[in-house]
């Protein structure tokens, strides 16, 4: 269920079921680089104002699931227009700075982005831009990357599957939220 809060920007409702924060897996694979499961978390948050505050980190996972070491991190803006385009600032920790437009697809909660321009440190690795596809299925946030190099043209390199996670605060709410219940707690089941 998508929840607009009532603090939220109204330019922004169109992105609402972006908010909160998501947890999951996925798989990186790219030429040149480490084939591996990530465990990522995904945060996307408001203050009022017209856009929305992203923040991500990923992790290699080992063959059992568990932690290894970190993989990337990246934060940034995400905006959207009357139009339903949206536009997104982005900083990943390799040394790249990204602006990526796209469009919020009709009728459905999915997002194509285009890198639109991106501008790299001496220290970060090569890289001339990318795609990605975000959508929000069953409850689930879903992402597919795609990059490209000046060696390798753009091509899939990373996605995920990842579940929102719900804080105490809002357990407290849903609770909150609950029809008044028997107190031995079995005419529930009855």
């Amino acid at each position: 269920m998508i929840e607009i809060p009532s603090d939220l920007n109204p330019d922004l409702v169109p992105l609402a079921f972006l908010l909160g924060t998501w947890e999951g897996a996925g798989v990186s694979d790219f030429p040149g680089a480490e084939k591996c499961n990530f465990g990522q978390s995904v945060t996307f948050s408001h203050d009022g104002r017209d856009f929305l505050e992203y923040r991500s980190h990923s992790w290699v996972l080992d063959k059992d699931g568990n932690k290894v070491r970190p993989l990337e991190s990246e934060s940034g803006y995400w905006r959207i227009d009357k139009d339903r385009k949206v536009e997104v600032v982005m900083v990943r920790d390799q040394g790249i700075v990204e602006i990526w437009y796209g469009e919020l697809a009709d009728q459905k909660p999915q997002i194509d982005l285009a890198t639109d321009a991106v501008a790299r440190t001496a220290a970060s690795g090569a890289y001339s831009g990318g795609k990605r596809l975000y959508g929000y299925v069953k409850s689930d946030l879903m992402w597919v990357g795609e990059k490209a190099t000046p060696e390798v043209p753009l091509r899939p390199y990373m996605s995920a599957h990842l579940k929102k996670v719900v804080t105490p605060e809002e357990v407290a709410e849903m609770a909150r939220n609950l029809p008044d219940m028997p107190d031995d707690g079995i005419a529930f089941f009855r």
